[in-house]
């Protein structure tokens, strides 16, 4: 009798288990096929190495646990930059994950003393560009558009052109944004 059970336990489990891999190949059917042909910013067509950092941070890592872009980069005003997030954030987590780790004890050693972590920035808006994150995000630009599958990377690096003029006007014509000069460029 238990057996006979056993098997039709194991069917069943089985039968479940099919329905579930041809849900999940349909969703992944449906997720590639409304994402766009056209990839808005190319990649850089060089590889640019990241720079070392004062501690060693892993957006993959992080980005699996289900944390969003905005919860560590604000966008304070006037807008232009985002921020690296404030230590007291990232302890909000490792005053017990991790902590025993000497690149944890050193973001401890910044957050007592109230200092911020010296981030080394990856993407610097260029000398004579007006430009600022607020409108992108206003018009529901998302970051891995500007800045590729950050949660992809181990150490951030600058993945794509997204600081070249062509980057910036082929995204604007695709979008049927203002392509004039005076967009970016202010006298």
């Amino acid at each position: 009798m238990r057996s006979k059970r056993n098997i039709a336990f194991l069917v069943a489990a089985a039968g479940l288990a099919a329905l579930f891999a041809l849900a999940a190949g349909l969703a992944a059917q449906q997720v590639s096929s409304t994402q766009p042909v056209t990839k808005m910013v190319p990649d850089n067509p060089s590889e640019h190495p990241a720079p070392v950092q004062p501690i060693p941070y892993s957006h993959k890592k992080h980005l699996a646990f289900g944390l969003e872009c905005k919860q560590c980069h604000t966008n304070p005003e006037p807008g232009k930059l985002m921020t690296f997030p404030d230590t007291a954030t990232c302890m909000q987590c490792h005053v017990t994950i991790a902590k025993d780790k000497p690149y944890i004890q050193k973001l401890a050693e910044y957050a007592k003393s109230k200092q911020p972590i010296p981030w080394v920035r990856v993407y610097t808006v260029l000398p004579g560009v007006a430009w600022s994150h607020r409108f992108h995000l206003e018009a529901g630009v998302k970051c891995e558009t500007c800045h590729g599958y950050v949660r992809e990377l181990d150490a951030m690096s600058e993945v794509t052109s997204v600081t070249t003029m062509y980057s910036c006007l082929n995204c604007h014509e695709l979008n049927k944004a203002k392509t004039a000069c005076d967009t970016c460029h202010k006298r």
